[in-house]
C-alpha cells in the first residue's frame, strides 16, 4: 500500500518556475519507478516525465524536455518535478504515480503501467 500526496501547485506567470513535490506514506519509494502525468480540462491524461528507482534513468515528454526535471530523494520518500519556463499550455492538474515494475522505456510513458496515484495538484500558468 502506497499513498501519494502532491503539493506545490498554484498560479504562476508564463516564463516562471514551480516545483511540485510528491510525498509517499505507507511504503518507501526506493523500489518504485515514479512518474508525473498531467490532465487539462477536456483532454486525456498525458505523460510528463519519469525517474527510475535509482534515479539513474529519466524520461520526458517532448513537450517538456529541457524545461522540466524529475528528481527523487529516497531518504525523504519524496519525488519532485521542477518546472521552468512555464507556458500557458502547461496548465493542468498534475499527478504523481508509482510503478512497482522494472524500468522499461517503452512502457513507463503509459498510465496503465502505474499502480498508485496521488490526488493531483493544480498548476495554472497565466499568459
Amino acid at each position: 500500500q502506497v499513498q501519494l500526496v502532491e503539493s506545490g501547485g498554484g498560479l504562476v506567470q508564463a516564463g516562471g518556475s514551480l516545483r511540485l513535490s510528491c510525498a509517499a506514506s505507507g511504503r518507501t519509494l526506493s523500489s518504485y519507478i515514479m512518474g508525473w502525468f498531467r490532465q487539462a480540462p477536456g483532454k486525456e491524461r498525458e505523460f510528463v516525465g519519469a525517474i527510475s528507482w535509482s534515479g539513474g534513468a529519466t524520461s520526458y515528454a517532448d513537450s517538456v524536455k529541457g524545461r522540466f526535471t524529475v528528481s527523487r530523494d529516497n531518504a525523504k520518500n519524496t519525488v519532485y518535478l521542477q518546472m521552468n519556463s512555464l507556458k500557458a499550455e502547461d496548465t493542468a492538474v498534475y499527478y504523481c504515480a508509482a510503478a512497482s515494475g522494472l524500468w522499461v522505456s517503452s512502457k513507463i510513458t503509459y498510465a496503465y503501467a502505474y499502480d498508485y496515484w496521488g490526488q493531483g495538484t493544480q498548476v495554472t500558468v497565466s499568459s
